[in-house]
């Protein structure tokens, strides 16, 4: 794999962040009124590519130790979003930015965007290395469709959860964090699944599920904003 090649790198590059800079900009639009500060969007959605980093080292110790591949997917697909939701903990923890509910799943969303953006990256190194450019334009658009929105709705989940126990007491916070993170795996491994083991099989179907969860999320960004006082 030709990684000193700087234009694969630049094509791969522009690949697997450009279209997480697309969902970002229709996300953060669901948002409407007040927008968060662009740095610290910035800063989260960098911290999203660089938590890939921590991921992969992670997930080789899972896949050297649990010998049953479902097992294994899950607990993938948990590591994942349990680092997307730290990232925005170790950034935002005691400070002012998140005061609404609606703040949670934007910033958690940003966090996965920018997980995607770098793992996206990799994806297409290989195909554009070997001068597979259409095989890479395919995989970049099919991740865009599929484990790019993903991602995104998984961490959704989670910032929902956590939006609509804004003005709770720390106990049920939590309770609803843990729900959220298991939502969200579920989700995220139900996805792996199908994808992996039915070799695109059910690719229509897998798809047409995930956007009708995106729906659901995009009904409840209608709660929470109504919770965060927007019209």
């Amino acid at each position: 794999m030709m990684l000193n090649d700087p234009k694969t790198l630049l094509f791969a590059l522009l690949g697997g962040i450009v279209p997480s800079l697309l969902w970002l900009w229709f996300w953060l639009k669901e948002e409407r009124t007040e927008k968060e500060p662009k740095k610290i969007i910035t800063a989260v959605f960098i911290l999203g590519m660089i938590s890939v980093i921590f991921v992969i080292p992670l997930q080789k110790f899972i896949q050297a130790n649990v010998l049953d591949a479902n097992t294994e997917l899950a607990l993938w697909a948990g590591v994942e979003e349990i680092i997307k939701y730290l990232v925005v903990v170790i950034i935002l923890w005691n400070t002012r930015f998140i005061d609404r509910p609606i703040d949670w799943p934007i910033y958690l969303i940003t966090s996965a965007l920018g997980f995607a953006a770098l793992e996206n990256t990799m994806f297409l190194l290989k195909p554009f290395s070997v001068g597979e450019t259409t095989v890479g334009l395919l995989t970049g658009s099919l991740r865009f469709l599929g484990s790019t929105l993903l991602h995104s709705i998984a961490s959704a989940i989670i910032g929902i959860l956590l939006g609509l126990s804004f003005h709770l007491n720390s106990f049920f916070r939590k309770i609803y964090l843990i729900i959220g993170i298991i939502l969200a795996t579920a989700l995220h491994t139900v996805f792996n699944f199908f994808i992996i083991n039915n070799k695109g099989s059910d690719f229509i179907s897998v798809f047409a599920f995930l956007w009708v969860v995106t729906i659901i999320i995009m009904l409840l960004f209608e709660k929470l904003r109504r919770m965060s006082g927007e019209n």
